[in-house]
């Protein structure tokens, strides 16, 4: 029985979208509208996903959805909240965002979301890098990826932008991957119920075949490469407590020789310092969340 069994079989994200072959973005929406269901209203940030789902004259959505410039969509979310509060509507508002929106150009309106404490589940699908224009490098990036930018990769680390979130005091903030359905499922239910007393906040780890280079149908095991060897963390902060899902750990370069952009790592001694200061930063991701949370 595979892991995706369990979940509802109804499409909100229907088929017919544009979607380049392995794209994890797609797929983390699949899963999250199952979670989220009929009676929502998508804010659509400028991206990937809006430039394959809502086209001109075109939607492969099933619900109503706003399409939004990629800077304020929190802002119109915000809004759509409270619009539906005075009508009297109880829907979901949800806002999928990528994460250059998130963490770059639209910080200052999730900022706001997040201070005013609507209700509303806000979605970030992190590729980690702009890559509806070409693949160019964000605060999401992380240390050494290749874009159009940065041929010798990028000089500094992700940005921590669960800490910006979780200094808001929301009711709660999660991670999640593509590899793990059920878990992001959960989480996405989880972040509702949650989000009645405040904004709820969940990051999805969505690779990207194009911008990452490497083959359309390795998508999910590289996802799940991402956990195992602590690149990625799947976890949840409810009410400010962290609760982390342990994998056991595999070193990152098995990771990172199955992407195209970390390739020139592997050319030069240049390239294995690099290596080896990702792999500090993956033993960092052990230590804060599996060693020092009970």
């Amino acid at each position: 029985m595979t892991e995706t069994h369990s979940l509802p079989e109804e499409e909100l994200l229907v088929p017919g979208h544009s979607a380049c072959p392995g794209c994890g973005e797609a797929l983390a929406v699949r899963i999250a509208m199952k979670a989220l269901g009929k009676d929502t209203i998508v804010c659509l940030s400028g991206g990937c996903l809006h430039s394959f789902s809502a086209q001109y004259q075109s939607s492969s959505w099933d619900v109503p959805v706003i399409s939004i410039l990629s800077d304020n969509a929190a802002g119109v979310a915000s809004g759509v909240e409270l619009a539906m509060k005075r009508l009297g509507k109880n829907v979901n508002i949800v806002v999928f965002a990528g994460d250059g929106t998130t963490t770059d150009s639209g910080l200052s309106y999730l900022s706001g979301l997040l201070e005013r404490g609507h209700k509303v589940t806000y979605i970030c699908l992190d590729n980690e890098a702009y890559m509806s224009i070409g693949a160019l490098p964000g605060s999401s990036t992380p240390l050494g990826a290749r874009t159009r930018t940065t041929s010798k990769g990028k000089m500094n680390d992700k940005k921590d932008i669960i800490s910006i979130v979780r200094s808001h005091n929301v009711p709660y903030v999660a991670t999640a991957s593509i590899s793990k359905p059920n878990d992001l499922f959960k989480k996405v239910q989880r972040g509702l119920k949650e989000n009645k007393s405040g904004a709820a906040y969940i990051q999805i780890h969505t690779p990207c075949p194009t911008g990452w280079e490497f083959n359309c149908s390795k998508s999910v095991e590289i996802a799940k490469l991402a956990l195992e060897t602590h690149l990625w963390i799947n976890f949840e902060i409810i009410n400010g407590k962290i609760k982390a899902n342990k994998v056991e750990k595999r070193p990152v370069e098995e990771y990172l020789r199955m992407q195209g952009r970390f390739k020139h790592l592997f050319e030069g001694e240049e390239g294995q310092k690099i290596i080896e200061e990702i792999q500090k930063i993956a033993d960092k991701n052990t230590e804060t969340f599996f060693n020092l949370i009970s």
